[in-house]
């Protein structure tokens, strides 16, 4: 399956307040792809809805062929995913390099294969994401594990459980050493495990195979291993990134949206702080409403795991600030790197200072219209609804970074009343 190649200039012009109903994509980059890698322990086809092509997703489906899965996309939103054949242990560095989700394949090639050969990954360059988490909890298990030549080497003879206390509440490792627990002999505890939504909906989708995890959602884990796995029909849940992309471009641009296809309890943290900028967003029976009729007013941020504010949202937030009455100070806590979007921001009029870990953002009634780069998928997204208030057009460039994780963010903001088109 060929790696989506998507256009990469965008074009940002302010217009009318937003107005409209849009159904919220389901969460291919951040749920699907680690799904996808879950479904290499049974053998069978799982087949998954509510799939929407993004370039991350596809990049996934790569690693799965050439790790030979038989894949196959029934339509624009289910794919069919068969991994009866023997499978090949080894994810190239060709596909693995383009982005960081690759490594989730690692857990479950050694819990089925007894081995596997990993490119170290790539992705945005936002900061250090170290793997030691992932090699540590590895290693409790029985694994032996080493790096060599570029690529992660593995093998065991069979996992065992153990009980893992992470440094830190990692997406990435939690999700892995789940994986790589399921069918362990013995009970695994992961202590200090992340708490994300998608961690929920992975460990659901196992259990729904025939897994044994309880505790997804909470700080510790426990996963009591089985001996196989079915495969299954699953659909994934709203992508909860992009719904909160849509309710910062509207507290940017004015109007009122709804959100269908996303719950309360994805967004709270991000709905908490809307609302105290003056938002005014209601639960509906489908989803969510947002309404801005005014200038919101400014507050603090602090990144943090979940259930705090995630890392994902501060680039958006950011650029909502910069237009907000007042100043913010926002505290990037997850990584090291993430303000780099902040001097494109500040070509378009932005007043935001940063040092270390935080930016002081002082609000301006109005941007200018600036070629700007995207350095990574949610700078490229927040740089496009910075661009819906600020006088003249906004070109971004680079724009296949944001494509790794949105379904068609121009035409999506198009369709709600947005002057966006692709070039």
């Amino acid at each position: 399956m060929a790696t989506l190649v998507a256009m990469s200039q965008v074009r940002i012009r302010p217009g009318d307040p937003l107005s409209g109903t849009l159904r919220v994509p389901g969460a291919s980059k951040n749920s699907g792809c680690k799904q996808l890698a879950a479904a290499l322990l049974a053998r069978g086809t799982t087949t998954v809805t509510n799939a929407p092509t993004v370039a991350d997703l596809e990049v996934m489906l790569d690693v799965l062929t050439a790790i030979g899965v038989k894949v196959e996309r029934i339509n624009a939103d289910t794919l069919s995913i068969d991994t009866t054949a023997h499978l090949n242990p080894e994810a190239p560095y060709e596909l693995v390099s383009l982005m960081r989700a690759s490594i989730n394949v690692l857990g479950p090639l050694l819990a089925r294969c007894g081995e596997a050969r990993v490119a170290m990954p790539g992705g945005d360059n936002i900061g250090q994401r170290k793997l030691d988490m992932h090699f540590r909890g590895l290693e409790a298990m029985g694994a032996t594990l080493q790096v060599s030549h570029g690529f992660i080497e593995a093998s065991c003879k069979k996992l065992i459980g153990a009980r893992i206390t992470l440094d830190f509440p990692s997406v990435g490792a939690t999700e892995n050493l789940i994986s790589a627990a399921v069918t362990a002999d013995g009970v695994t505890v992961i202590e200090n495990a992340a708490r994300e939504p998608e961690i929920r909906d992975l460990a659901a989708f196992l259990n729904q195979m025939g897994a044994r995890i309880e505790g997804a959602g909470t700080s510790t884990i426990e996963i009591t291993g089985v001996d196989e796995l079915s495969s299954v029909n699953t659909e994934l849940c709203g992508d909860r990134i992009d719904a909160g992309t849509f309710l910062m471009a509207c507290g940017v641009a004015g109007g009122d949206i709804t959100l269908e296809g996303i719950r309360f309890d994805q967004l709270e943290m991000v709905i908490v702080k809307l609302r105290q900028m003056g938002m005014e967003i209601t639960v509906t029976d489908s989803g969510l409403r947002a309404q801005a009729d005014k200038r919101l007013k400014s507050v603090d941020v602090a990144t943090l795991p979940f259930p705090g504010f995630a890392t994902d949202f501060m680039p958006m937030t950011v650029a909502l600030l910069s237009v907000a009455d007042g100043t913010s100070i926002v505290s990037e806590n997850i990584f090291d790197s993430r303000f780099s979007f902040i001097d494109e921001l500040n070509r378009m009029g932005s007043d935001i200072r940063t040092e270390d870990r935080h930016a002081v953002v002082r609000g301006v009634e109005r941007l200018s219209g600036a070629p700007v780069r995207a350095f990574d998928v949610r700078a490229g997204a927040a740089l496009a609804i910075a661009g819906l208030r600020a006088e003249g057009e906004t070109i971004v460039h680079d724009w296949h970074h944001v494509d790794r994780g949105y379904v068609d963010l121009p035409g999506r903001l198009a369709s709600i009343g947005a002057d966006v088109i692709r070039l």
